[in-house]
């Protein structure tokens, strides 16, 4: 059975694992090496980037994950997640690390401070039937795609306001990032989509 691990020292942890089990995959919170040995795949929540980064080094979990991800394994990364698995960050902190992997530049806290926190319907073009009504999406002081590399999908962009046309939601192969929080909406068809990447390996 496909084992999906979601990132567990920090973030909106209980709240993938129960869009993971609603689209029918095993979910297993990670905190340590040995735990990460035990997934297909990973989900690295929302959450506050900079902490993260610094909770995954204490954990020995840094390395490990930044090795996985670039030996192909699947990731979905949300809001902070999307940051984590970013090659390039713009607005972080000077020491500020990434695990890498996305051929991105993201801005951090792009949409503003929590204050700024918004909710949008979001389209998907790309992404068939499933997707034929809007997504609508939850975003919390979240980054935004500045670049995208050449291989990278563009899968949704902000259709209104003053973000409007700002790229939110992109994969890179086995990589999937968005910079709202899917598991927030209860609307599991992102989550059924990353499951269905991982499956189909």
């Amino acid at each position: 059975m496909t084992v999906i691990g979601v990132f567990a020292l920090q973030g909106n942890v209980r709240e993938h694992l129960a869009m993971l089990a609603e689209v029918g995959v095993e979910g297993l919170a990670v905190r340590r090496p040995s735990e990460l040995e035990q997934v297909d795949a990973m989900v690295l929540p929302g959450g506050e980037s900079t902490t993260m980064y610094k909770l995954a080094r204490s954990f020995e979990l840094f390395e490990p994950l930044q090795k996985r991800i670039a030996d192909g394994m699947p990731v979905f990364g949300t809001c902070a997640g999307m940051i984590m698995l970013a090659n390039e960050i713009t607005g972080g902190t000077a020491d500020q690390e990434t695990l890498g992997g996305l051929d991105v530049t993201v801005r951090r806290n792009a949409f503003g401070r929590q204050v700024d926190s918004f909710e949008a319907d979001l389209e998907f073009p790309g992404l068939g039937a499933d997707f034929d009504t809007p997504y609508h999406a939850v975003f919390i002081r979240a980054p935004w795609v500045e670049r995208v590399g050449r291989d990278v999908e563009v899968l949704s962009t902000v259709r209104s306001g003053p973000a409007a046309g700002r790229i939110v939601a992109v994969r890179h192969d086995r990589l999937l990032a968005t910079s709202f929080h899917p598991e927030m909406t209860g609307d599991a068809r992102l989550h059924g989509y990353f499951a269905e990447l991982v499956r189909g390996l």
